[in-house]
């Protein structure tokens, strides 16, 4: 009984932005919170609209918002860009919670995957597709860091 219990408490989903100044990659977990997969990308100025949108056709529990690091673990110049966008979001939505996940190096592993998947190299090129599996690595990265605290 008590993981029927534990599993309802899982039935919606999180989503999670790779937010960028031109657009932003949008990933989204399966209600159980066990798979992430991309959803879109979204041009940064549609976001909110974007997420008015969504948030009436699904359940969402939060918002997990890729920080961008240096190597040297300091905050990147890009949350100057991010950090207007989260406040917005918390007037906008006020019972979501949003959150930080660390995004060092997903760019990279989002060029990784797609030459293990066998893509060509204009399809490579593509920053929308990039910024997509940016945000869908930084959703996955998150849940199992969740996974583990279980």
């Amino acid at each position: 009984m008590q993981n029927i219990r534990t599993f309802a408490l899982f039935m919606a989903r999180i989503l999670a932005l790779d937010y960028g100044r031109k657009r932003v990659g949008v990933a989204v977990s399966d209600p159980t919170q066990l798979i992430a997969g991309g959803l879109a990308t979204v041009p940064t100025a549609q976001l909110p609209a974007f997420l008015d949108d969504y948030f009436a056709r699904e359940q969402v529990e939060r918002l997990v918002i890729g920080l961008p690091k240096q190597v040297n673990g300091q905050e990147s110049e890009s949350m100057r860009y991010i950090r207007p966008f989260v406040a917005m979001a918390q007037k906008r939505w006020p019972a979501m919670p949003v959150e930080y996940y660390d995004e060092r190096f997903t760019s990279v592993l989002a060029h990784q995957t797609m030459l293990d998947a066998g893509l060509k190299k204009k399809d490579r090129q593509d920053k929308a597709l990039v910024d997509e599996i940016s945000a869908t690595i930084i959703l996955r990265d998150y849940l199992e860091s969740k996974r583990n605290l279980i």
